[in-house]
Order: C-alpha cells, then sequence, then structure tokens
C-alpha cells in the first residue's frame, strides 16, 4: 500500500514548508521515512519476503545519504529532523 496524495502532501507540509515543496531535503526524508515504517511492519509478518527486504535496504541507504546531506549543508535543521522523526539517538 502507497501513501496516498493526501498523506503525502500532509507529510510534506509538515516538514518542508508547503505542500508545493516536495524536493526539500526534508520532506524527502520524512516520506522515506514514513515509508520504511510502513515496509517494517509488512516484513514482521511476512519474514521470507526477501525481495521487499532488499527494497528496505536500498529506501534506508538512500535516507542515509540524505541525512548526510544534510547533516553536512544545515547541521541545525538536520538535528531538529531527526528530533522530529525521532530516527536517530
Amino acid at each position: 500500500m502507497s501513501l496516498t496524495k493526501e498523506k503525502k502532501a500532509s507529510i510534506v507540509t509538515q516538514f518542508a514548508g508547503s505542500a508545493n515543496n516536495t524536493g526539500s531535503i526534508e520532506g524527502q526524508i520524512a516520506l522515506l521515512t514514513e515509508r520504511i515504517t510502513h515496509i517494517s511492519g509488512h516484513l514482521q509478518a511476512n519474514k521470507k519476503d526477501f525481495s521487499t527486504h532488499r527494497g528496505l535496504m536500498q529506501l534506508v541507504g538512500k535516507r542515509k545519504r540524505l541525512l548526510n546531506y544534510l547533516q553536512k549543508h544545515n547541521l541545525t535543521g538536520y538535528r531538529q529532523l531527526i528530533e522530529k522523526l525521532g530516527i536517530r539517538k
């Protein structure tokens, strides 16, 4: 199940500022985080779904690269974002 238009717009509005700002790093990271949590729940029930596991690892890697970029260019924004999403401790 993918994210609906309304759900995507609300996530982007919450993290990126406006619903039209879908290309912002913060918005992309928030959308990836939502997809990752959804797929993780699927994999809890379907432990032998290895192709979905591979896709999950690709999404996690993409999010990690975006977080590294954000950390290098906007440290305060990075810290606020990980605090809101609760992804790193």
